[in-house]
């Protein structure tokens, strides 16, 4: 099976000389379509930088990373990935359904398509209701509801999310988690999350990737085998804390290597 997203010997320098930082060194990773992968690792391991790499927004020092087979600059022009960061980062004077047909608008598709596609999106967002509002109207939750739905309104097969949730309070972030789990059932979309929770990474994910510190490397790949679908009784497993246990192990094993 062809990976929906690979990285082959990715290592990214930003500056030169003695200002010189390796954010990211000799990264291999394979994402197969429809997987839930998550990355977790110390502040500044260059989870977001990956991230980053994949979208297209920046270009590895070295190696080589492909997304559908295809170079992440021709997946970006193929419209291949939505892309959701830690801020919904919606615009302010435009209404809810306004802000989630942008990119069909810049497409070029015309105003009753769009239109329709953003009710089908608000739809599966569980906001039909909110269509006219503004995003100032509506809670930090609603907001990244939008962010969502905005990713998918042009049916990318990958959602590429910067710590989305990272803003949220407790409850409202768990509603999300739940929230995204179903429209990741629905679309059958890949999704690549960078999470600092160990918590959240064991709950929503088919598999954690644990970085290292600067410069960020891959060092272990743990396969969560919670049972699908998912609900809030699954936070009360055994299977749950004994997955949590194992990520939070994985990641000390690297704070006691790190000089």
């Amino acid at each position: 099976m062809t990976p929906t997203i690979s990285l082959d010997n990715v290592s990214m320098v930003f500056g030169s000389g003695t200002d010189a930082v390796k954010a990211l060194e000799d990264i291999d990773l394979a994402v197969q379509p429809g997987e839930f992968v998550s990355l977790i690792g110390p502040s500044g391991c260059g989870k977001s930088t990956m991230l980053r790499v994949i979208g297209d927004l920046i270009s590895p020092t070295e190696g080589i990373p492909h997304v559908n087979g295809k170079s992440p600059h021709q997946a970006r022009l193929d419209r291949d990935y939505g892309m959701v960061f830690q801020s919904a980062t919606l615009l302010d004077w435009r209404t809810v359904l306004e802000n989630v047909a942008l990119p069909l608008e810049i497409m070029g598709v015309d105003r009753p398509e769009r239109d329709a596609t953003g009710r089908r999106m608000l739809d599966l967002v569980q906001l039909d209701g909110f269509a006219n509002h503004y995003p100032w109207q509506l809670s930090g939750g609603m907001q990244q509801r939008v962010s969502i739905a905005r990713a998918l309104s042009f049916q990318p097969s990958i959602l590429l999310m910067d710590e989305p949730f990272g803003a949220l309070d407790e409850m409202t972030r768990e509603r999300m988690q739940m929230e995204l789990l179903r429209i990741w059932e629905e679309t059958e979309t890949t999704v690549l999350f960078v999470t600092h929770s160990i918590a959240e990474a064991v709950f929503l994910s088919t598999r954690v990737i644990v970085m290292s510190p600067r410069p960020g490397r891959i060092v272990d790949h743990i396969d969560i085998d919670l049972p699908q679908p998912r609900g809030f009784d699954t936070r009360e497993h055994q299977r749950f804390f004994e997955l949590i246990t194992v990520v939070r192990e994985a990641l000390r094993a690297i704070e006691n290597e790190s000089p």
